[in-house]
């Protein structure tokens, strides 16, 4: 049945009840005696019972006033006249059909809501493979970065607390960078091995990271050697892969100046400070935190450019310009910060776990 039809017969309906109402509450006419007819014979059960055609037609009479007594008592409920609730149902059956087009409406609305969601699901599954394709597609190189963590006893607990956070923002950099270096860690043990069991003992399940007890020129041949210190009067200017660069584990706030040079003196290794001074004019002491010297160090394998590598790196409270613009520049009178490679490192690496946690579940996701 179509709506139109639907609607029109609920009219009908109601119309018909109305008028049935109309009709049921008008007085109902009552014969009078004399116009009865009478309508029990002489020869009827009645009498022969007993009763006179008199008494039979006034118990007719009373059985009649009682009926139509019941039907005016009854008001519209006759028969073929609804109830309440046969009205609640139709009423109920017409908003139903009214809103028809508002739920074909919701319907399409919810439709188009989950083809979005899809689509949006789509695109992240790409972008994701995206991802892990890039992943695969990383180089990683021979050559090898040591962080010597020989100074153990030479720091107090607070500066071992900040060399754990810088190691574990160099393993970070390290597995999300596109040529991952051979990353060691030498003689480690002491306050150092203590502080990373006690932040996080995951630390024995990173992988790409070989953690020696044993000192660096034990485990590495002598010509390979090369360690990274400021204090050196050679330069960096290229990175052989075939070296294995040394960085000084040492937080010590500037109290044993000059100790990794000496010690690459007394083993007799090769040394080199990076060329910071050829590509940048810094307010502060030349002297980098371990992590920034690997990030450095990272960058530009990456970019073959040292001045991109430094700028890509190095924290804007270094004050780090061009040195070609370090003449057009005012100076800048700063005090020297004794301890800013440290401070800056540690901001750096609060979110270090974090940061490791994902990438171990990208790499199990990869698998």
């Amino acid at each position: 049945m179509s709506d139109s039809g639907r609607v029109f017969r609920v009219q009908s309906i109601i119309i018909a009840w109305n008028i049935r109402c109309k009709m049921d509450s008008e007085p109902p006419v009552v014969p009078s005696e004399t116009s009865r007819p009478s309508l029990l014979s002489p020869n009827s059960d009645e009498c022969k019972n007993g009763d006179s055609p008199s008494t039979a037609n006034s118990h007719t009479d009373v059985d009649s006033a009682k009926t139509e007594n019941d039907s005016l008592g009854d008001g519209c409920k006759g028969p073929g006249v609804m109830s309440k609730r046969q009205m609640k149902k139709l009423i109920k059956q017409k908003q139903w059909e009214d809103q028809r087009e508002l739920r074909k409406q919701k319907r399409k609305e919810k439709r188009q809501k989950r083809k979005l969601v899809r689509q949006a699901q789509v695109t992240q599954n790409q972008e994701d493979h995206l991802n892990k394709r890039t992943r695969r597609e990383i180089r990683p190189s021979n050559m090898r970065l040591v962080i010597d963590c020989s100074f153990d006893d030479l720091m107090a607990l607070r500066d071992v607390k900040k060399l754990n956070k810088q190691i574990r923002r160099c393993y970070a950099e390290n597995r999300r960078a596109i040529h991952p270096v051979q990353l060691y860690l030498t003689s480690h043990g002491g306050q150092l091995k203590s502080n990373m069991e006690e932040y996080d003992k995951g630390w024995i399940n990173w992988k790409d990271i070989h953690i020696k007890s044993e000192h660096y020129k034990d485990i590495m041949k002598h010509e390979d050697l090369v360690y990274l210190t400021s204090d050196s009067p050679e330069v960096l200017h290229e990175l052989d892969e075939a070296k294995a660069y040394i960085i000084g584990g040492l937080v010590d706030h500037n109290h044993h100046k000059g100790i990794t040079y000496k010690q690459a003196l007394e083993l007799g290794i090769a040394h080199a400070q990076l060329p910071l001074g050829s590509f940048v004019k810094m307010n502060t002491r030349k002297v980098l935190a371990v992590n920034h010297v690997f990030e450095i160090i990272l960058a530009f394998l990456e970019k073959k450019d040292w001045k991109e590598a430094f700028f890509s790196v190095l924290p804007q409270r270094k004050g780090a310009v061009p040195i070609e613009e370090a003449s057009e520049a005012p100076a800048d009178v700063s005090s020297t910060q004794e301890d800013g490679e440290e401070s800056d490192s540690e901001s750096e690496t609060e979110d270090d776990v974090t940061q490791i946690d994902s990438i171990d579940n990208d790499d199990k996701n990869d698998s």
